[in-house]
Parts: structure tokens; C-alpha cells; sequence
């Protein structure tokens, strides 16, 4: 185990177990939760059909929240420093405590969760060193790449992007004896193709674990179909029309939903999920039949985190929970609510289940159409690339407001006919689930606009017969 260094009083290098082990040691609090993250990125740049820049990073940050009992209850609080050692640790714990010696006490304030309460989790991967990425993860996709900026040089047109894969291990351990380990992995790459003038922009992109899925030369097509039908420019004016939502945009908008899917928020009557009277609208029909909405920690593709992780209380997640095992949980099933965001405190009062959340999203209509064959089944409409600055605008309602980007394309006799104007637009992603005409099949994809945050969706793009284009943009 590593030690001080009795002469220089420096530090060694401590693993991240050790660091949890010895900050429990020196806890003075009633209960205590530590979660040290240990994270490697790697990542590509390119511009002008030519690679920029490579690198590799790494970083290593440690959660210490500490639990006090008073008078009044329980106190929490939450302190998260970067570049912790073993020489620094004790003046972080002190911290944690000082902090909670002066909160007043946590509403949601549970039992730490214990060895016994680890389910499917465990404890078997704890000893293990942390996982790690490296450059060698784009072993096969930078090849693919040099193939696209050939292409599209001889193309005359532009690639720019980015391309980043993380690994993430996670340990979580509470002075109640849980011992957990996550290994994360998660990859993204976006990619923009340019004319020479700068005048025709279309963007895609793509989620993944390890890069080996990533087809290069299917997204320099799409991207080069992308820029031919920018050739001809229509403009059209603000209003609502039949409109294509393509897996990221679907995505983007049902990402926002589930963020704000909390139970608390809702009982107390402040969401588009808070019951007309009083309650939450758990059981109620808000998608058309056939629809489901569900996360799954398990899911193929797709697989995170089996317990619950967090780093601070909210109304949708409880620094309490920590370790709480997660399952596949529907949040809408055949279209009707069946799950909102619960801790154990939330989901005492409300009466409802504990369901925390899961880090992915997956959506199922039962349709088997792709986003071309729904385009060649559209009389008039219009396709969209992708949503960008989303911002909500009324919680009740959940409506939002945002922008279109990358492309706007005009449908007519099942083909693309031109690219039109760009749109700000206001819509509620809870109201277009009950108006939806056309569900495709579901695609994994990675969100536009959340991707910093939020790259885990299996969702199929959407046909709206009235989605309202409230103003015309300038955006490009």
C-alpha cells in the first residue's frame, strides 16, 4: 500500500482504492461515501481534409461526501477535488466534515447503502487496476479517415471533426461497507463536411464504445448527398409542417424529457408530469400505443453503470443512493407513464417505485422504416439534419425552444428536393410523443446537442404532421 515518505514527506502514488480505503480511515463523520474517478481520453482533430492534432489525457477526481447526525436529523455535504494524494486527502475529508457540521439537515436522508445491498453489482472487480484507453483505439479508424479526406478532396469539399473515446472507472465505497467498481467506456466522433465557400455545412455523427463499429466511408456519403441537395436553396416561411426528426434530433428532444422526469418535481405540481388535483401522472396515456421509452444498464450496445452514482442531491437523485443497484426500467410503456425519476426519500412520499436513473436512453415504436424510406414515403414535408441550443421555455408544459442546423431539406414526391432556411422552433417533446404519425425503426445515434454529457440513445426518427417552425433563423 502505498505510503508517506518519512524524510521528504511526499507522497506515493496511491491506486484509487487505496485512496477510498484511506479517506474512510481518516473520516470523522457518522457515515461517509467516497467515489474516486479515474479517466484516459484519446482524441483526433482534423480541418481542411487533414488530421490536426492527437493526444492522450488523463485525469483523476474524488467525491467525499460525509453524513452527520444532529438534533434536527441528518446533515450531507459534497466535496469534489482533482489531483487528490494521499498527502492532501485528510484536508479534503476535513473539508467534507466542516461542511456538513454546517448544513441544515438533508430532507432525503437514508441509510447508507452496505455490502448487503450491492445486488448484481458486487464488489469481485474492486482490486483491479482502473481501466484504460489509448491512441490504439482509433488503430482502424484513422485509416478509414485518410480514405475520407480523400474522397471528399476529390469531391471538392471540406472535412472537419472530432473524434474522442473515454474510459471511465468509477469506485465507489461507503464506511457501511459497500465496495463497487465501474469500468465506462463511451466514444464519439462528429463530422462536418464544408464546400469551399464555406456557403453548404452538413453535420453527422456517431456514438460508440470502441471505434470498431464506426463505418467512415457512410458517413462521408451522407455527408457528401448532404451538400448536393444544398445545391438548390428554397425559402419557406415560419409555420408548421410535416417534419422528419431524425434519431439525433428524436434523441436530443427525449433526453431533455428524461432529465426532467423528476417524481419530487412533479408531486409538487411543477412539471408537464404533475396531475391536474394533485400527483404525479404515473399511469396516465402521454405517447401514442406501441410506445415505449426505457433505459437498461444491460443494454447491448449500450451498457453503464449497474448502480447508482451521485455526486450531489437534487429532486431526481439523492447522494444517499449511492450504490443503489440499477435495472431495466420503463419510464413509458404502449404510451402510457410508468416510471418517474425516484430516490428512496421521493419515492416514499409519492408512493411510487425506486427508480433511479439509468445512464442511456432507448426508445421503440415497433416500426422498421429508416429515415430514407420514410423520406420516400413523404408527399411534402420537410427532413431535418439536427437541433442545437434547446432551452426550455415553459416546465408545465415542457415546452422548448431551439434552433435547426446543418440542414433543412425540402421533401417533395418522396425526394429531396433542396435545402430550405433554417428555424427556430417550440415544441414539447411530451406533446409531439401523442401527436407522433410515423415511428421508424430504432438506430443507435448520438445526440446533437447533449453529446458532452449524454452519448447513449437507441432511438427511431419520427414523423410530426405539424411541428411548429414558430420563426425563420439566420443560423447556419
Amino acid at each position: 500500500m502505498s505510503t508517506v515518505s518519512p524524510q521528504a514527506g511526499t507522497p506515493l502514488a496511491a491506486t484509487p482504492q487505496e485512496l477510498a480505503e484511506r479517506a474512510l480511515e481518516l473520516s470523522r463523520a457518522d457515515g461517509a461515501v467516497v467515489l474516486v474517478d479515474e479517466n484516459t481520453t484519446a482524441n483526433l482533430r482534423w480541418a481542411n481534409n487533414t488530421l490536426t492534432t492527437n493526444g492522450m489525457s488523463g485525469t483523476r477526481r474524488v467525491t467525499v461526501i460525509s453524513t452527520v447526525r444532529g438534533a434536527q436529523g441528518v446533515s450531507a455535504a459534497v466535496v469534489t477535488r482533482s489531483g487528490v494524494d494521499l498527502g492532501t486527502l485528510e484536508a479534503l475529508v476535513r473539508e467534507s466534515e466542516r461542511a456538513a457540521q454546517e448544513a441544515g439537515p438533508a430532507e432525503d436522508a437514508q441509510p447508507l447503502l452496505g455490502s448487503a445491498d450491492a445486488g448484481a453489482g458486487g464488489s469481485s472487480a474492486w482490486d483491479r487496476e482502473p481501466g484504460a484507453t489509448s491512441i490504439d483505439v482509433f488503430a482502424s479508424f484513422a485509416p478509414a479517415l485518410g480514405s475520407a479526406f480523400e474522397s471528399a478532396a476529390a469531391a471538392g469539399q471540406l472535412l472537419f471533426g472530432y473524434a474522442e473515446h473515454t474510459l471511465t472507472s468509477t469506485f465507489l465505497a461507503t464506511s457501511s461497507g459497500l465496495r463497487l467498481r465501474h469500468d465506462q467506456p463511451a466514444g464519439r466522433v462528429e463530422l462536418n463536411a464544408k464546400s469551399p465557400d464555406f456557403e453548404r455545412t452538413a453535420w453527422t455523427g456517431a456514438q460508440t464504445r470502441d471505434f470498431a463499429d464506426i463505418d467512415v466511408a457512410d458517413l462521408g456519403a451522407q455527408l457528401a448527398q448532404r451538400l448536393e441537395w444544398q445545391k438548390r436553396r428554397i425559402d419557406l416561411p415560419a409555420g408548421r409542417y410535416e417534419t422528419l426528426l431524425p434519431p439525433s434530433a428524436v434523441a436530443d428532444l427525449a433526453i431533455y424529457q428524461f432529465w426532467t422526469s423528476s417524481a419530487r418535481d412533479a408531486a409538487d405540481g411543477r412539471t408537464v408530469f404533475s396531475k391536474a388535483g394533485g400527483g404525479t401522472r404515473v399511469g396516465e396515456r402521454i405517447g401514442v400505443p406501441g410506445l415505449r421509452i426505457w433505459s437498461d444498464p444491460n443494454a447491448p450496445g449500450m451498457e453503464c453503470t449497474p448502480f447508482n452514482i451521485a455526486y450531489a442531491s437534487s429532486s431526481s437523485q439523492s447522494v444517499f443512493d449511492n450504490g443503489l443497484p440499477l435495472a431495466s426500467t420503463d419510464w413509458v410503456t404502449d404510451g402510457v407513464l410508468s416510471n418517474l425519476l425516484t430516490t428512496r426519500h421521493s419515492a416514499a412520499s409519492t408512493g411510487l417505485a425506486v427508480t433511479p436513473a439509468v445512464d442511456n436512453l432507448l426508445i421503440d415504436g415497433g416500426g422498421t422504416a429508416s429515415l430514407e424510406e420514410m423520406t420516400q414515403n413523404t408527399d411534402r414535408g420537410l427532413l431535418l439534419t439536427c437541433l442545437w441550443y434547446i432551452r426550455e421555455v415553459d416546465p408545465q408544459s415542457l415546452l422548448l425552444t431551439g434552433l435547426t442546423r446543418d440542414g433543412v431539406y425540402l421533401v417533395e414526391g418522396g425526394e429531396v428536393t433542396g435545402v430550405v432556411n433554417n428555424f427556430r422552433f417550440n415544441e414539447s417533446p411530451t406533446d409531439l410523443i401523442s401527436r407522433v404519425t410515423e415511428i421508424g425503426r430504432q438506430e443507435f445515434c448520438l445526440p446533437r446537442e447533449w453529446n458532452d454529457y449524454f452519448t447513449r440513445s437507441a432511438v427511431p426518427a419520427m414523423r410530426i404532421p405539424d411541428f411548429n417552425m414558430s420563426s425563420v433563423s439566420k443560423a447556419s
